[in-house]
């Protein structure tokens, strides 16, 4: 299969992101209304994760294991992950653009995140975990990471209970559009 890595890094560009159907066909999406995780003060995490983070239950790896995260973030019952789109993140990862945020215990991978990087803006397609507040700790951590790295923008498509428990806020697409031009411009890198 030929990907097109630029074209579809175009596309994100653009604000759009690929997902496969129920039927394992892709297409571009847009949302109406876009998740945010914000990176100023207004990022809050649930009291009892606090405990995991100061007592260091994890270790923190950027790209140890891309694969292994984005099979970890297709292997569930409902996914938007197919086969192709999951071939299609590994040649993303491996042209520089996709990274996965990962906790691990010893030699087990507990959580991760997985996203693609555009100057500074993040755009988080997936997360997992295996072991309990594995992609909680992912969560915060990666956060933290994007701060030191000057990122303006953590996109997280669509709004849910658990990304509400963050912080995530929605914008408008007339306004997403506005911070992803801005951030994309930014010369930020990821690692």
């Amino acid at each position: 299969m030929e990907i097109d890595v630029s074209s579809i890094i175009e596309g994100y560009k653009q604000g759009y992101f690929l997902m496969a159907d129920d039927d394992g066909e892709l297409d571009w999406y847009s949302s109406r209304q876009r998740t945010l995780i914000p990176l100023d003060e207004r990022f809050r995490y649930p009291k009892s994760l606090r405990r995991a983070i100061n007592q260091q239950r994890f270790d923190i790896a950027i790209d140890r294991d891309f694969a292994a995260v984005c099979q970890g973030c297709a292997n569930r019952d409902i996914t938007w992950i197919s086969e192709k789109l999951s071939q299609i993140y590994l040649v993303l990862h491996q042209a520089g653009w996709a990274h996965s945020f990962e906790t691990w215990q010893g030699d087990e991978l507990a959580g991760g995140i997985l996203g693609i990087a555009i100057g500074g803006a993040f755009i988080g397609e997936s997360m997992f975990y295996r072991i309990p507040e594995g992609s909680k700790v992912a969560m915060v951590k990666l956060v933290e990471h994007l701060r030191q790295k000057k990122f303006m923008l953590f996109d997280a498509q669509l709004q849910n209970s658990h990304l509400e428990r963050f912080g995530s806020y929605i914008v408008s697409p007339r306004k997403y559009r506005a911070l992803l031009n801005k951030a994309i411009s930014s010369s930020c890198t990821f690692i």
